[in-house]
């Protein structure tokens, strides 16, 4: 006969909880790299050249492309362009900046956005805990 009183109770070996908690110095950087990626990936996927700031040129490549699929991937992500690169699209029209000059900036204004993305998240989390 068989026993069929096992008390065999599989466990994971990945912990994730729900309240994973991130400070806020690698939520800035994780901020920065995916900010610096998705900039360098939309700017070679839709313009001309593969940098991570088309200098002298236009800041949002793609809008004026006869490739279908060019102007719909555009439409999409310009929302996130223009509040990633909005306030500091003056840089763009400089002659030949230094490469710290065109970067730092960018950093410290995306590194603000996170900063405020971080506060706002942690007050909604802690906001969804006290009505639980």
């Amino acid at each position: 006969m068989k026993n069929n009183n096992c008390n065999f109770v599989p466990q994971s070996t990945f912990n994730i909880s729900i309240n994973m908690k991130t400070s806020r110095a690698r939520f800035v950087i994780l901020f920065l790299f995916g900010a610096f990626a998705f900039q360098f990936i939309t700017n070679s996927i839709l313009g001309s050249e593969v940098r991570l700031f088309p200098m002298n040129s236009d800041p949002f490549p793609g809008s004026e492309s006869l490739i279908v699929w060019k102007n719909v991937l555009e439409i999409i992500i310009y929302p996130i362009k223009v509040m990633l690169l909005g306030p500091l699209l003056g840089l763009f029209k400089l002659p030949d900046p230094p490469p710290p000059m065109v970067v730092i900036p960018f950093a410290i204004y995306w590194s603000i956005i996170a900063l405020v993305l971080h506060f706002l998240i942690s007050k909604i989390k802690t906001e969804k805990k006290k009505k639980r």
